[in-house]
């Protein structure tokens, strides 16, 4: 199979790159805009936790579900277009939330951003590829990941300071209009590859169940189930309640937090991009060691005998913070495992993973809350949050287990798959 190498670096490249990534943090603005404001939409739709929480569970199911097809999509148009329609749904997303009264519009708002979300990650994912050498890929995806969370930090702070400084509608009215203006840079800068390469729809090749039935992809799946969930549900929604309501924290110093939280990815996911890239054969023992260690510090935290020393709650937050570049390098996995025509679909199946994950607990540890009587935020308290915070471990241990498994069934089935030549050297024993 012939393939067109990508340039090396290059000014345009990055350019490309760099707008591509606005797309990105425009779009993780309008996923995590409750993770600061959540105690706010609680008092402005009069809405119980549990009830609150299906704001961020319904936009992460249309998220979870349109992964595939956005992958689909991606590989058949190209990324360009993808990015942009997905700006400009995360916009009119954020502007129905803006002027919602009742509930429901609200949770229509919602679906929007996690269409416009869902299709813009995958369509970054299928960039890179076409701009950078294959070396530099785990890098770049790396960095597109964790700057793309500064978007969290935007909502924790600058938006979340807008809200309380100007209003619910105004501040959300401005986080649309932020994504509209960069669906328009994405028209007029990005483009799908150099000059000279292959249109996307001549390239593909296959379906979409050739991609399921790779056992690497399935591995990755896995991998990205276990990995981000802690994080997402932590920056998604109920971190900040967690903070203030459970650990007793202040508000500022709650929101200092969850910028940490995404500081610590921006810091660790490089050193993630470099070690995927260079040793391979350690992709998959990175992430489970990531997966561990978060574990061990949400059980020391909920085990602490009263309020978390800060010490310790700043621990948590960077260890959690390096489970978003934890869960990327599975993205390396799923690439090294299918042709780049099939990648698209690829990821599209990949980052189904954590966001089922993620969803799941989100959903239980609101409703965890509300068994306890303490599902709105007047009724927050320490024991509690400590009950519902458990719901992640059972997700651990069915994820680890997912793990083991595809792990042993990809590392049978690469000899078969060299001999047939449908992967050749790309994806070897050593990498699980």
């Amino acid at each position: 199979m012939s393939t067109v190498v990508p340039p090396r670096r290059s000014g345009r490249a990055l350019v490309v790159w760099g707008v591509a990534v606005l797309a990105y943090v425009a779009a993780v603005l309008g996923r995590s805009s409750l993770a600061a404001t959540g105690v706010t939409a609680a008092e402005r739709f009069d809405v119980s936790s549990g009830v609150l929480s299906l704001l961020a569970v319904v936009q992460l199911a249309v998220y979870a579900a349109l992964q595939v097809p956005a992958g689909v999509l991606v590989d058949r148009v190209g990324p360009r277009r993808v990015i942009a329609g997905g700006a400009v749904l995360v916009a009119v997303g954020q502007v129905v939330l803006a002027l919602a009264a009742p509930f429901w519009l609200a949770v229509v708002g919602r679906m929007l951003v996690g269409a416009g979300d869902a299709v813009t990650f995958v369509s970054v994912l299928r960039l890179i590829p076409a701009w950078f050498p294959s070396r530099r890929v785990p890098v770049y995806n790396q960095l597109a990941g964790i700057l793309g969370q500064l978007g969290q930090v935007i909502s924790a702070i600058p938006l979340a300071a807008l809200v309380v400084g100007t209003g619910w509608a105004p501040a959300y009215l401005a986080a649309g209009g932020t994504s509209v203006l960069v669906a328009v840079l994405v028209l007029v800068v990005v483009r799908d590859g150099p000059a000279g390469a292959a249109p996307p729809a001549a390239a593909v090749a296959g379906g979409l169940g050739a991609a399921l039935r790779e056992p690497g992809v399935r591995l990755a799946f896995w991998c990205h189930l276990a990995a981000p969930f802690p994080g997402n549900v932590f920056g998604l929604l109920w971190g900040f309640p967690f903070l203030t309501g459970g650990e007793g924290v202040a508000s500022g110093t709650a929101r200092g937090l969850l910028a940490l939280y995404v500081g610590a990815g921006i810091v660790v996911g490089p050193l993630f991009g470099v070690l995927a890239g260079r040793r391979p054969q350690r992709r998959v023992r990175l992430i489970v060691v990531s997966v561990l260690a978060q574990a061990t510090a949400w059980i020391v935290v909920l085990a602490w005998p009263g309020p978390a020393p800060m010490a310790l709650l700043v621990g948590l937050v960077v260890v959690i913070g390096g489970g978003g570049p934890a869960s990327l390098v599975a993205f390396d996995l799923a690439r090294a495992a299918v042709p780049p025509a099939r990648l698209g679909r690829a990821s599209g199946i990949v980052n189904v993973g954590g966001f089922v994950s993620t969803i799941a607990v989100v959903l239980c540890v609101g409703l965890a809350l509300d068994l306890q009587g303490a599902g709105t935020p007047d009724a927050y308290d320490l024991t509690a949050f400590r009950v519902a915070m458990l719901v992640q471990v059972p997700v651990w241990i069915v994820a680890l287990a997912g793990i083991a498994q595809s792990a042993r069934s990809a590392a049978r089935s690469v000899p078969q798959s060299a001999a047939d030549g449908k992967r050749g050297s790309r994806f070897s024993r050593s990498a699980v």
